[in-house]
């Protein structure tokens, strides 16, 4: 995880609040923007307010490496060439900009981890007295739990493919991953499985979420007039989630379920090791917030588009499938280093996030009046965008066959001649994921219990579609499933080497973090 010193807050004293383009970039003129601008609206033409990703990945591949919008009379730079976003991840020159897609997240979420500004001192408060809960020796204790809530899952999918139905893979992901955060970091079970419909956590949050990005679709003049109806649903959706969290921590602090440990409990009992400072109470609800929401929706997308390419590319699965087999053998519940050793089911979750990572932007913005990659001057506050799937579809890095799946762009070789900072599904320095280990070891695992006890089918007539709420999830995803017999007795693993099943590779290789 990304490392922090304590004390000053990153980039602080920047200028506060939205910023256009053009109060930032002097020589604004000389990046490309769409033709067909149209006054006072700007570059809309053709754009749909419910795929606002998909649509910058569009101009993206028309106007080149980096180029601006403008949208209601605001004026956005987005960049995603390799070249430029390695120097924007330079944490001397940029740090952290909180776009308006996280911004909009800021009723519920607050100054927590993922929306805090960088002048906000509790970010890194919280960081501090958090960092320990995702060390390897927590990370242990955690994976038990996942087993657990992983078992809820099977014995789902058992049930579903006795009784001849597919399955809702997107939908029991999310159940899969908020039991998981819940039970681990704090002690809670929504009862996900047990529930014919969403839990209305997920409900609201999926809600919030949706306002959130809907808010950068109107002027914001009119947003109080275009979006009256959806504003009294997002604020009953930000009080049950308020609500929810709050009853937690009041169970947690009367002593009903005590954590031994969990987040909750660092989050009420931990003092900052230097300053002795504590987290507040208002910002323990923000933290809990922003570790249920982040915590389950990313990792169930990533696994959700996972799933969909192992059923899409049979191979591939079949390779990951034998690789589980001989790292695992018939144990029922594989021990925490096992899942590290699952080096080629690794492969294919990192390309599935290179394609689709699931948080698929973030924002950067100059310490100093600067000049980006020599080209562009960008005065101190300015910021851009990284379209982080344009990024991992760079021709230059990642070939002509960028839009190929294919796992072995991750084997150690093929990062090792790759450059720094061209692989991002996490965010970029010190404001990169706190949990991006806890995150990838339980998707690991999960996809690792999956293709050894199921073959997965796909629906012949389905095409891929994205579903768009701040992060991505496949639309309408659902397979069929063909239970497996008892998988083979454990063969020596080869030692050393770059195996498939060799020592634990770092979470994010290679990614200059």
């Amino acid at each position: 995880m990304a490392q922090t010193t304590t004390g000053t807050g990153t980039g602080a004293g920047l200028p506060k609040g939205f910023r256009s383009a053009d109060q930032g970039w002097p020589e604004l003129h000389r990046i490309p923007h769409p033709p067909r601008r149209l006054p006072l609206l700007g570059d809309v033409l053709g754009a749909d307010r419910r795929s606002p990703l998909q649509d910058s990945m569009r101009y993206a591949r028309a106007l080149g490496p980096v180029y601006r919008r403008r949208v209601f009379g605001k004026e956005f730079v987005f960049v995603w060439g390799a070249r430029y976003a390695a120097d924007l991840a330079d944490e001397s020159r940029f740090a952290k900009h909180v776009g308006l897609g996280v911004a909009n997240l800021r009723p519920v979420a607050g100054d927590g981890l993922f929306t805090a500004y960088n002048h906000e001192p509790n970010w890194q408060l919280a960081h501090d007295v958090l960092a320990p809960g995702f060390s390897r020796e927590a990370m242990a204790a955690y994976h038990v739990m996942m087993l657990d809530v992983a078992a809820r899952l099977t014995g789902h999918w058992d049930r579903e493919l006795a009784a001849g139905r597919t399955v809702d893979v997107p939908g029991d992901m999310t159940k899969l991953t908020l039991e998981t955060i819940a039970r681990t970091g704090f002690g809670h079970d929504f009862g996900s499985f047990e529930r014919s419909r969403p839990h209305p956590f997920v409900t609201a949050m999926v809600g919030t979420l949706t306002y959130a990005q809907r808010l950068n679709t109107v002027p914001a003049p009119l947003a109080p007039y275009l979006l009256r109806a959806a504003s009294r649903r997002n604020a009953a959706d930000i009080d049950h989630l308020n609500r929810t969290v709050d009853e937690l921590v009041r169970a947690r602090r009367a002593g009903d379920g005590g954590g031994q440990g969990d987040l909750l409990d660092r989050m009420l009992e931990t003092a900052h090791p230097e300053t002795g400072e504590r987290l507040s109470p208002q910002n323990v609800r923000r933290q809990v917030i922003t570790f249920l929401v982040a915590g389950h929706e990313t990792t169930s997308g990533a696994l959700s588009f996972a799933l969909h390419y192992l059923a899409q590319h049979p191979r591939i699965a079949e390779r990951a499938r034998a690789e589980v087999d001989r790292v695992w053998g018939d144990t029922d519940r594989p021990g925490y280093e096992q899942v590290a050793r699952l080096r080629y089911v690794r492969r294919v979750l990192d390309e599935s996030l290179r394609l689709w990572p699931t948080a698929p932007a973030f924002a950067r913005e100059a310490r100093q009046d600067t000049v980006l990659a020599g080209e562009h001057p960008m005065l101190r506050g300015a910021w851009a965008l990284v379209l982080t799937p344009m990024l991992h579809r760079d021709p230059e890095v990642w070939g002509a066959d960028a839009e190929r799946f294919d796992p072995d762009r991750f084997d150690a070789q093929a990062v090792r001649a790759r450059p720094p900072h061209v692989f991002k599904p996490f965010g970029t320095g010190a404001r990169a994921c706190i949990g991006r280990q806890f995150a990838l070891h339980e998707a690991t695992l999960v996809l690792g219990l999956l293709l050894r006890r199921y073959d997965l089918r796909p629906d012949p007539g389905y095409r891929l579609r994205i579903t768009e709420r701040l992060t991505l999830m496949p639309e309408g995803l659902r397979l069929r499933l063909e239970r497996r017999a008892a998988p083979v007795a454990r063969e020596p693993a080869p030692a050393g080497g770059d195996g498939d099943d060799s020592a634990a590779r770092c979470p994010v290789h290679r990614a200059g973090d």
